[in-house]
């Protein structure tokens, strides 16, 4: 079906260019750390200690390979008055190619999970770092907000006798409402998703395997300036009811339906964004369940507004037992909504699963909305994902490949062929 809601694409090109304004990368840098730091003092405490990579390229505006995701080798200390400073392996580096940090950069020491044992002592040196940065800047005593980090580093925190708390909630306070930039790089991200789903909708016919049309997405999207393909999810026939959430080396087949979703990342910012397609011609089955998935799609966005409670949205969607699962927990994912930024899985979180949520939609949110719905003869299932940008009196798709009807691939007479 087609949505009631309009449309909206990227204005800029990929390049910086001195004839075009295009995206504003310092003032990007400055609004984060702007909220960040606003967000920091609203909650009472002294600085924000984050080891989330994410969180800590929203506040210093800097990265490194995503090689160190897991590591917990990289750390950044974002007090709420005065300029953050960033503990990276490639500290030298980060002097020359981040110059708004100045000399506020230097080497990490961390227990990198746990392959340096404890007692080797590496988390009492971090906590000495730290305090010693917190006594210069003069706020040792206040509260310093953690993200994620070791459970030895931040007993060892303590033990310098400083005041641990939760700094996760406040930061999403910071990134839950997106700026203009982030918005334009959101949309860039989906754009390049929307031009992987035509080479991959080439690439359906009887023989090809799920695998191959991830490798048709890596191909495209790095080619296009990807900067990390999270994760293609390509899911074919019967492997879509109940959905699996990965793909395999299954073959397609005349009359299968398959979906995928692509988490594409342009200049840190994300995209989820499901698509369904059948291979030959649809059956009364597979059409019916697409167009009650799209419906529930369609309801959502159609509510979307700000001053909307989220279980506004997830009440429109049907409960568990209606779609042939057990109960919420297990149906959890499938009719679902979630903020899209620097990470995957921001603030909204939608779902029946956390009803009573005080969060309301605020203008200038991006989320993502996503519903399932099982072919009733068991052939497969339908599976479709929107982002929107929250506006004055509605919202903005952004995810612009075509969704109004299920797309037949791969054989003569198809659509694409």
């Amino acid at each position: 079906m087609h949505y009631n809601r309009p449309r909206s694409t990227a204005t800029w090109g990929l390049n910086a260019k001195d004839w075009e304004a295009g995206v504003d990368y310092n003032k990007l840098r400055n609004d984060r750390l702007d909220r960040a730091q606003t967000a920091c003092g609203d909650a009472g405490f002294g600085a924000f200690l984050c080891f989330n990579f994410d969180n800590i390229r929203y506040i210093t505006g800097t990265h490194i390979g995503e090689w160190g995701r897991d590591k917990f080798d990289r750390y950044c200390l974002c007090p709420n008055d005065s300029a953050p400073f960033l503990w990276d392996p490639a500290s030298p580096a980060k002097r020359k190619s981040s110059p708004w940090l100045g000399n506020r950069v230097d080497a990490p020491v961390s227990t990198m999970q746990g392959a340096i044992p404890p007692e080797h002592g590496i988390q009492n040196i971090f906590a000495k770092q730290i305090k010693e940065k917190m006594v210069e800047l003069g706020i040792e005593k206040q509260p310093l907000g953690i993200d994620v980090m070791e459970l030895p580093m931040l007993r060892a925190l303590e033990a310098e006798k400083i005041n641990v708390v939760d700094g996760q909630q406040a930061l999403m306070n910071a990134r839950e409402v997106k700026t203009e930039e982030e918005i334009e790089l959101l949309k860039v991200a989906c754009a390049m998703v929307d031009a992987a789903y035509l080479d991959i909708a080439k690439g359906i016919r009887p023989g090809a395997k799920e695998s191959d049309l991830v490798a048709i997405a890596n191909e495209k999207l790095y080619a296009m300036g990807s900067e990390r393909v999270e994760c293609v999810n390509s899911v074919s026939g019967p492997r879509g009811a109940p959905h699996s959430h990965t793909f395999s080396d299954r073959m397609i087949q005349p009359g299968d339906m398959i979906f995928l979703d692509i988490m594409n990342t342009y200049n840190g910012y994300k995209t989820c964004y499901y698509r369904t397609f059948i291979c030959g011609q649809p059956n009364d089955a597979q059409n019916e369940a697409y167009e009650i998935c799209s419906n529930w799609v369609s309801a959502a966005i159609d509510a979307i507004k700000p001053g909307v409670k989220l279980d506004d949205i997830a009440s429109l969607w049907p409960r568990a037992e209606e779609f042939g699962y057990a109960n919420e927990d297990e149906a959890f994912l499938l009719q679902f909504g979630h903020g899209v930024g620097l990470s995957l899985w921001e603030r909204p979180i939608i779902s029946r699963r956390y009803m009573g949520q005080k969060t309301e939609l605020k203008k200038g949110m991006v989320f993502a909305v996503e519903c399932w719905k099982g072919a009733d003869d068991g052939s497969g299932a339908a599976r479709i994902e929107e982002e929107v940008v929250v506006t004055d009196d509605g919202c903005e798709i952004i995810t612009n490949f075509p969704s109004d009807h299920l797309i037949s691939c791969g054989l003569p007479g198809c659509e694409i062929y």
